[in-house]
């Protein structure tokens, strides 16, 4: 979970080129969630909620850094399914929306190259290899 959100994060920050699989997607969302979470409490308890806002500072800082970040690799997961990065506009239509982007994250990539790049399970799975055979 750690290394693809390192991915996101440090290697593509703002790259908006490209592909992303499921997996790099979603841990980079549960790993963000899960540092949001923990950046809430601390702000709680350090008293660093201004006006008593549910946003702290700690929260509100970790916001604004990785909102490129995950901005880019939703665009990468949307070129992933054969969609352009323009269609994370849908989100508002209202409900319909919503749904149709939600599925489109979940659903699973093109087999082989699209024209937004080759499929990163594919770069994966060499790589794997090649783990194994320096093993």
């Amino acid at each position: 979970m750690i290394e693809w959100y390192k991915k996101v994060v440090f290697e593509n920050y703002a790259n908006f080129s490209g592909r992303a699989r499921r997996s790099e997607y979603w841990y980079y969302c549960l790993a963000s969630t899960l540092i949001s979470m923990i950046l809430g409490v601390l702000d709680y308890f350090a008293n660093l909620s201004p006006g008593g806002l549910e946003l702290g500072v700690f929260r509100g800082l970790y916001g604004l850094v990785v909102f490129i970040p995950g901005l880019a690799v939703m665009v990468r997961r949307l070129h992933d399914v054969g969609k352009s990065g323009w269609f994370i506009f849908i989100i508002l239509i209202p409900l319909i929306g919503v749904i149709w982007f939600f599925i489109s994250l979940c659903t699973e990539g093109d087999d082989g190259q699209n024209e937004y790049g080759a499929d990163p399970k594919d770069e994966f799975d060499e790589m794997d290899e090649i783990g194994k055979e320096l093993a």
